[in-house]
Formats: C-alpha cells, structure tokens, sequence
C-alpha cells in the first residue's frame, strides 16, 4: 500500500494538491511531492513542465506568506512592547519583557541587554532570558572590549556567527570566560539609541554558529529602540515624580514658614500690645516663656537681673552675649540659649531661654522677635527712669543743698511718693571698680520709698528710717554682692525734716571719707558708730551717747552689783596700767584688781587694752568724769 505522499496522480490533482498545501501552510520540501506524484500518474512532459512552474509560483507564494506571517509575529510583538510602554509599570519588567520577546522572535538560545555607566565608562548587564551562567550576567564590558563594547562605543549594530574566531573585536579574558561559559557562538548585538546618545546595547545570541539576516537585525533595532525609549521615560517619570516630591516638600516648607512668621508675628503683637499697656519685665518674660514652654531671665546691659520666671534664677550668671550680638540672632551656649536685646548698635541687656535643648527655626525666630520687644519695653523703662531720674535728682539736690521752701521740697516729694515728714537718713555711696552710672542704677533699684542721685559727683540715697548705721550695713553688703565689687556706705541721720537733710549729708560724707581712710573699704557706718573718730568729727557731738555706748556694760554692771569696775578701769589707766599702782590707789588687794579687768574684759571685749580701744576707753572715762560734775 502506498504511503499519502507516494500516490500516483494525475496533472490536475497535482495542481489541487499545490494548493492545499499552500492553505495547510506546508513547509517547502512538501511542495515538490505534488510533481513526483504527477509523473508516476503518467503525466506528460507538457503537463510535468507546467506543474514544474505551478510548483515555484507556489513556493514563491509560501516565501511570501511566511513573511507576512512574520512581520505579522513582529509588528505584534512591538505593539505589545509600545503597550507596555504606555502603561509604564515598571522599568525593569518592560526591558525584561523586551529582551523576552526579542529572543522569541529572532528564534536565539539568549537575549540580553546591558547599559552604559558613564561613571565608570564601561557597559554592564541589565536584563538577561535565557542565560544560565552567573558570571556572564555580571559581567562589564570596557567601551571598545568585545562585541558590546563596540557597539556601545561606536553606536553601530555588530553581528558576528562565531565570536571565539572573530578577529573584529577586541577579546579580554573576563569577556571571552564569560561567553564561553554560557556556550555562546553567534551574536547580534544593536545600540539603544537615544537621539545621538548611546544608552545601552540590546543582544541575540545562539549557542551554535549562525549567520543574522539584516531583517533580523532591523527587528532586533526596533525592539532597541523601543527599549531606549522606554529607558527615557522612565527616567522623565522618575524626574518628574522627583520634581514633585521637591515641589511638595518646598510647599510644606512654605506652608511651615508661614506658619511659623505668623505664629512669630502673632507673638510680637501679643508681646508688643503688652508692653504698650504698661506691662513690666516680669509680665513680659512671663508672657515668653509660655509661648516658648522654657524658663526666660532678663538682665541688662550691665548684668543686672531685671526679670526671671525660674526660682533657679539667681544661680544663672549674666551670659555672654558677644556671640549672638556679632551675628545678630539668637545663639547656644552651654546648653542656654542667649539673645542680645538691641537698639541698633548700643546692647540695652540679654535674654537667657533655659529648659529648651534645641529650638526650632519657628521658636528660635520667636525668640529673636522677643529681644526686639524686650528692647522696646527696656527704652521704654529707660526713657521713663531718666525722667523720673532728673526729676528725683532735681529734688534730691534741692534738698541737700538747702535751696528753695522746705514746704515747696516736702511738697515735690510728696508727689513722688516720698514722705518727708518721717526721719530720713542719708547715705553716700562709693564703689572701688564699678561705674557711677552702674553704682546709681544699683541703689536706686534698692531706694524705695526714697530718692537716689548724683550730688557733687557722688551717688546718694536719702531713705526713710531712723537707724542709718545698720541700714549702711545692709546696703554695703547688698550693692557689693550685686554689682561684684566692693561698696562703701557712709551714713548719717536721722534727719527730722527736710532742712536737716544737708547737714546729715555733710555729716554721711565725712563718714564716707573716714571709712576709707581707715582702710574699712566694702563697709557701711555712721560716724557715732566709729567711736572718738566720729566724736570729732561729728558736727552735733552725742557725748552722752558715745560714753554710753563705750562705758554702757561697765555702768550697768556697777549699778545692779555695786562693783567698782569703772573706777578700778580709771585707776588703772591713770596709773599708766601698772597693777600694783592699781591696787595702792584703790586701796585693795593686787588680786582683787586682776580679777576686776578679767570680768572688765568679758564685758567689754577682750581687747580692751589694745591701744585703739584703750585710747576710746580713757577719752569715755574722762567724758564720765565730766558728766559727774555739777
């Protein structure tokens, strides 16, 4: 029995038969069959010789079809390829798909795509299908080394049927390994092209020699192509999400500039209307520190603390503020963040801002607002201080100068809040390394209810009391901690009335002048305080007083006892402190008259025979030798 393809038939059925073939989409060998056939069937040589030519018309017709079938195949493959493009998913999956579908349609064992690294001017693999070796899909190629490396350098496509026996291309051992480990022979190799730049190469490869057709060599172009394509989209998506992302983040920026100029402007508003109702650094710093959550400290240009909102405030010392004055915005030290108060170049004091560790723009632009507030409230206080200041030393010169009605002056003062009709002392103020000015601000913040100046170019204070030597005390010890240098206070008074005031002074500035002299530098008294000195040099002597306050423990002790201790200390001196001269004179025992200066001296004081204090004893004694005469 004859196989289907060995059946005689005739020329007609040949020819039918040339047809179907051509609808089943036969391969080409099958089309000579129909003509063997005919020729066994008995076909003429007429008959034969024209199924020979419907033969190749056929072939012809196949060729044909399968090119269109082809480029039907290829046309699909780059509109799924502009497809993906145009959804753009993902990078990586579209060259992945690209390099998948150029394998398939060129019909290679492998396909794979690499892409220049301008940095390190060399080639690398991107995308790989088909491969099975790990050293081959890392590899970089130099521009100009092997078949990639030319084509990426010259931007022209290459192919090659064997590349191990190519003498076109430049052969490295890490190049040629890597082809040889994955057994590849023939290779097309076309550049991704964008406008004249080169971004990459696209590769077919086969694993046995073959020879690529420029059809094949145009598809391979066009996937490339659409590859770069691809590539620069991505790269403008990426950009264009990169600007938006810059874009939103310079909106929230603006958005929070904003926010914080308002939240500063808010601020100095509410600090400004502040200040301009009257209220004082406390308030002001008050106000701050809730604004900024920490603890504010005000001090001014000479150091001086003029506001706190911490009980921890006195441990704070002034801050340095060069720092923040040379750059003009606030500035961290030691953990404290320190702003200078200024009214253009001249520094009117400092705020210290403690409790924050770190500021944001926004609160550290708050706080630079607040120093200008601060300013604004200090020139205030200022302007308000030297007025009141001028007023108050007019007054105060008026009253120690004895010039002008006392009831004109007890009336000025009485407007300013002084009370002239309770006694007043004066005191009299010298600083050995402070300024006069920084001496005055000092007492005047210490001068309530008093007045404080400048007369004959000395600081003054006339304060309400009738015990100026302990109030000198406290003042010396006050004004000396305060401005960090020792203070001298010379006090006199009290002065019952306004006309009493210029003597008192006269009488606080000699007092003041014998401190010094007597080397009682950072020591406050009153002349009946410095013993026989201030007898002498007392206009309205106490003598009474000073003999009180000399013999006082001595005569008490007599009285309530009947003791001789003050006459035995009069024998005693008059006897030039010999003891037995002592003892003869008062007619007792030597012993009696030891045992009479030791209870003497723990009355006294131990050092009662020292010279000063025997010199002030014997003068007291001759004082009460006086007063006991008719």
């Amino acid at each position: 029995m004859n196989a289907p393809g060995d059946t005689p038939l005739s020329c007609g059925a040949a020819t039918r038969r040339l047809l179907d073939l051509l609808a089943e989409g036969a391969g080409a060998e099958e089309f000579a069959r129909p003509a063997a056939q005919a020729r066994r069937g008995g076909a003429s040589a007429v008959e034969l010789a024209e199924l020979t030519e419907a033969t190749e018309v056929a072939l012809r017709i196949h060729r044909t079809l399968v090119q269109h079938r082809r480029r039907e195949a290829e046309l699909t493959a780059l509109f799924d390829t502009a497809g993906d493009l145009a959804a753009l998913r993902n990078l990586d999956a579209v060259l992945r798909a690209i390099v998948h579908r150029a394998r398939l349609l060129l019909g290679t064992d492998v396909a794979y795509l690499s892409l220049n690294d301008e940095a390190a001017g060399d080639t690398y693999m991107r995308v790989t299908d088909g491969s099975v070796s790990a050293a081959f899909q890392q590899v970089r190629l130099g521009m100009g080394e092997g078949l990639g490396g030319l084509v990426a350098h010259t931007a022209r496509p290459y192919a090659t049927g064997d590349y191990h026996d190519d003498p076109r291309f430049k052969h490295t051992r890490t190049i040629d390994g890597a082809v040889r480990e994955e057994g590849l022979h023939a290779i097309l190799g076309v550049p991704l092209m964008l406008g004249s730049t080169v971004l990459g190469v696209l590769y077919a490869s086969d694993r046995s020699p073959r020879t690529f057709t420029p059809q094949e060599v145009n598809l391979l172009s066009s996937l490339a192509d659409h590859a770069a394509i691809a590539i620069d989209s991505a790269r403008l998506l990426e950009e264009t999400r990169a600007a938006l992302d810059d874009l939103n983040a310079a909106s929230a920026t603006i958005r929070a500039h904003s926010a914080a100029m308002r939240r500063a402007e808010e601020a100095h508003d509410q600090l400004t209307d502040l200040v301009l109702r009257g209220g004082g650094a406390d308030e002001v710093a008050a106000a701050l520190a809730a604004l900024l959550d920490g603890h504010i400290v005000l001090h001014d240009a000479d150091g001086a603390e003029l506001a706190a909102t911490t009980d921890r405030s006195g441990s704070l010392p002034p801050p340095d503020v060069t720092a923040s004055r040379t750059r003009g915005r606030a500035v961290q030290h030691d953990g404290v963040w320190v702003c200078a108060v200024l009214a253009g170049p001249e520094l009117l004091g400092s705020l210290a801002l403690t409790g924050r560790a770190d500021l944001s723009d926004a609160d550290r632009l708050l706080f630079e607002r607040a120093a200008v507030v601060t300013a604004l409230l200090l020139l205030l206080r200022r302007s308000v201080a030297q007025a009141e200041e001028r007023v108050r030393g007019e007054l105060l010169s008026d009253l120690l100068s004895a010039t002008g009605d006392p009831s004109a002056l007890t009336a000025r003062a009485r407007r300013l809040g002084v009370l002239l009709a309770r006694p007043h002392s004066v005191f009299v103020l010298h600083a050995e390394s402070a300024p006069r000015h920084r001496l005055l601000a000092a007492g005047a913040r210490l001068a309530q209810g008093g007045l404080a100046g400048i007369h004959h170019e000395q600081v003054v204070l006339v304060l309400p009391g009738d015990r100026p030597g302990p109030r000198a005390r406290t003042l010396a010890e006050l004004l000396g901690r305060s401005l960090g240098t020792p203070v001298t206070v010379g006090a006199a008074g009290p002065a019952p009335g306004p006309a009493a005031l210029a003597a008192a002074h006269t009488e606080a500035a000699r007092c003041l002048s014998a401190l010094r002299a007597l080397g009682h530098t950072g020591r406050g008294s009153a002349l009946a305080e410095l013993g026989f000195l201030g007898v002498l040099l007392g206009d309205q002597a106490d003598l009474p007083g000073y003999v009180e306050r000399t013999l006082g423990p001595l005569l008490a002790y007599d009285d309530k006892r009947g003791t001789a201790l003050v006459a035995t200390l009069d024998a005693y001196f008059t006897q030039g402190a010999s003891l037995t001269r002592t003892k003869d004179a008062l007619h007792v025992h030597v012993n009696t008259v030891v045992q009479r200066l030791e209870r003497i001296g723990r009355l006294v004081g131990e050092d009662w025979n020292t010279p000063a204090r025997a010199l002030e004893f014997q003068l007291a004694l001759q004082l009460h030798r006086l007063g006991d005469r008719p």
